[in-house]
């Protein structure tokens, strides 16, 4: 019997040894530009603020910590034009601001260099984004599905926080035709946020 390396190495470790790592986010994001990938909507803004959970539960990939995420975004906030026709396009050039929230319950990152000052990072996140009313059409729904995804730095400022960096980013959100119409949008954003480590500190070398 021969022994063989995983490409992903289990995160759980001999009974003794040191805790999984976990961590929360307390980050606030804001959009700069927008583009047209897998929904039509333009000309809109969009700000969340909230917190995030990253644990270690799925060990290293591609040398990389790889963790699961869940986010809470208790305030979603849409800049956009106070009407819209059935397809998306703006009726009028005033602006409205719509609250939301979202969740997203299914996500990873994979950061490395995570026992260094500096640690690059990449993450995805799926969930839904709930508005107070139906954005970006005038046939759309008050709920959205929503896809993000981001990479950046975190930087090490104390053994237990980090500054995170959200250099790149983008969130998609859309209908998916649950209704005959799918404008959604998809804007270009970046964050900024402030880790803790919970447990145990982590050693930076």
């Amino acid at each position: 019997m021969f022994a063989t390396d995983s490409v992903v190495k289990p995160a759980v470790t001999p009974s003794g040894s040191e805790p999984v790592a976990r961590d929360l986010t307390f980050v606030s994001m804001a959009s700069y530009g927008h583009y047209k990938i897998f929904a039509s909507g333009k000309g809109a803004k969009l700000y969340t603020s909230g917190v995030e959970y990253d644990r270690n539960s799925w060990g290293r990939f591609m040398g990389a910590r790889f963790d699961y995420v869940a986010e809470f975004l208790p305030l979603v906030l849409l800049n956009a034009d106070t009407s819209y026709d059935i397809w998306g396009n703006p009726m009028t050039t005033a602006r409205k601001t719509v609250p939301g929230v979202g969740f997203s319950p299914i996500g990873f990152r994979l950061e490395w260099r995570d026992r260094k000052a500096i640690k690059p990072y990449l993450m995805a996140k799926g969930g839904v984004v709930i508005f107070t009313q139906k954005e970006l059409s005038s046939q759309a729904t008050y709920e959205n599905f929503s896809l993000q995804s981001s990479t950046g730095l975190q930087v090490k400022m104390t053994p237990r926080m980090d500054l995170r960096l959200g250099l790149f980013g983008d969130f998609h959100f859309s209908d998916a035709f649950i209704v005959p119409v799918n404008p959604g949008l998809d804007v270009m954003n970046a964050s900024l946020g402030i880790t803790y480590h919970l447990g145990r500190a982590p050693a930076v070398h």
